[in-house]
């Protein structure tokens, strides 16, 4: 079931149960001249599957057994994966194995480290909402205490150069100079020309024509910092689109390229390379809320697309089972009309670009084109690990519409002096259902993922102030 050229494979989750064809015997057979193949079709192996079994490895630390996310085969559970063609197998295995060699090269940390924090800016403060607490507290004064994790105040606006940093530099130790991303709001597409220009290295951006219509100012941002964006037209034009264009690209060019991809999504190592760059969120998280509080939150929210700035902050606490993990997803017009981007909530389990996880998808494993107001949820999947965390009950995940996530935008704005990005408006809207639920005292922290000023164009047109 490997990918296409496409790199858009939708499978039914009905057809999960189903035999599975081993297609590693037609590669060997289509790399025979055509003389040598005649005699005989290839031998086809069908073989009934398992769901993988979940494993446990013992925490040094805290002699506790905790979940391995992912496995050696790059699952989490039955999610993940490589998915993709056989031209991308050896520059997968490469980018993994310098992965794992860097994560204990003192000197690529100590560069990473000091770019993170004299470039980007990091630690991002961990913020008390005064105005916002004070918003939510019930008749008797009491109610939750809000903290937003500002990664907003990031260099570029957003906790995309996290991963950008990362991975500009582990490019540069794998000697490919020439960088491919996929961008839907922008904010990845500007992180990543932003690390290009910093490492001089030649920068290619694709993304949707739709996309690029509502975050014009991102694109202008993209090419004054040298990098070529290029349109995607097909389908509706926007990320899932983009990311299609971005591994036909990769395809083609393997040798001399690298793929910035910049979500928890995508083959194995994606998801887990992508969290380990971003997993400074929670860190910091961790060691801030110490220093405020003395203990840890009891609950963390983030908005969830592909989902890589709420995999940054779950993933320091996902063994914390006392702390609630919430994802926000994109409701759209609603749930029931068609037309929204709730992966983990209306989705089924399916396979796209490279990896398995839970789609929005047909009867017939069509991919169902999804709808967000916010450029960076518009996406029909969304990372394994999340829809790993949503089965076995360790994540929430919720959605809110277009409107509710605009009157948050709005809410923000006008309480704290911080205009944030619709993504993470998302999160912010399901305040107004959570809040009213939670015991007096609650320490709640919401990641701050992005600035607003790339959507203001977008919010214009839909809010009256």
């Amino acid at each position: 079931m490997a990918a296409a050229l496409s790199s858009v494979v939708a499978l039914p989750s009905s057809s999960l149960s189903k035999p599975k064809l081993s297609i590693s015997s037609l590669f060997k057979y289509y790399s025979l001249a055509p003389s040598a193949r005649r005699p005989s079709p290839p031998s086809i192996s069908c073989t009934l599957t398992r769901d993988p079994t979940v494993q446990m490895v013992d925490d040094k630390e805290t002699n506790i057994r905790v979940l391995q996310r992912p496995d050696s085969f790059g699952r989490f559970g039955k999610f993940g994966g490589k998915y993709v063609p056989e031209t991308l197998m050896h520059a997968l295995t490469e980018l993994e194995s310098a992965f794992h060699s860097l994560a204990a090269d003192e000197d690529f940390q100590k560069e990473l480290d000091g770019i993170l924090r004299d470039y980007v800016g990091r630690e991002s403060p961990l913020y008390f909402a005064e105005r916002l607490t004070d918003h939510y507290k019930r008749s008797n004064g009491e109610g939750p205490h809000i903290y937003l994790k500002r990664e907003d105040l990031n260099h570029t606006g957003a906790h995309k150069i996290n991963n950008a940093v990362a991975q500009a530099l582990l490019a540069k130790r794998l000697g490919k100079k020439r960088i491919i991303a996929e961008t839907g709001a922008g904010q990845h597409g500007v992180a990543t020309a932003t690390v290009c220009a910093r490492f001089g290295l030649q920068c290619i951006i694709y993304m949707g024509a739709q996309d690029m219509e509502r975050q014009s100012l991102n694109v202008f941002r993209m090419r004054l910092l040298g990098a070529e964006v290029r349109a995607v037209h097909s389908g509706t034009a926007t990320l899932k689109d983009a990311t299609s264009q971005a591994i036909r690209d990769w395809v083609t060019n393997v040798e001399s390229t690298h793929y910035i991809l910049g979500s928890v999504a995508g083959p194995h190592p994606y998801p887990m390379m992508v969290r380990e760059f971003h997993a400074v969120i929670g860190k910091e998280t961790r060691k801030q809320a110490m220093e405020k509080w003395g203990g840890k939150p009891d609950i963390l929210v983030a908005c969830v697309g592909g989902g890589s700035n709420a995999m940054g902050l779950f993933h320091e606490f996902v063994n914390d089972t006392e702390v609630r993990l919430i994802g926000i997803e994109a409701a759209g017009f609603g749930l029931d009309s068609g037309k929204h981007a709730a992966t983990l909530t209306k989705g089924e389990v399916g396979v796209l670009h490279g990896a398995m996880s839970y789609l929005l998808q047909d009867d017939d494993g069509q991919i169902i084109e999804p709808h967000s107001i916010s450029a960076g949820l518009d996406y029909p999947g969304v990372g394994p690990e999340h829809s790993f965390l949503k089965d076995i009950g360790r994540a929430e995940y919720y959605s809110v519409t277009d409107q509710e996530a605009l009157e948050a935008f709005k809410r923000l704005s006008r309480l704290e002096g911080i205009i944030p990005a619709l993504e993470t408006s998302h999160a912010l809207a399901y305040l107004e259902k959570l809040c009213p639920t939670l015991p007096d005292g609650t320490k709640l922290v919401l990641n701050c993922s992005g600035r607003g000023d790339k959507d203001v164009q977008t919010a214009i047109k839909y809010l009256e102030v």
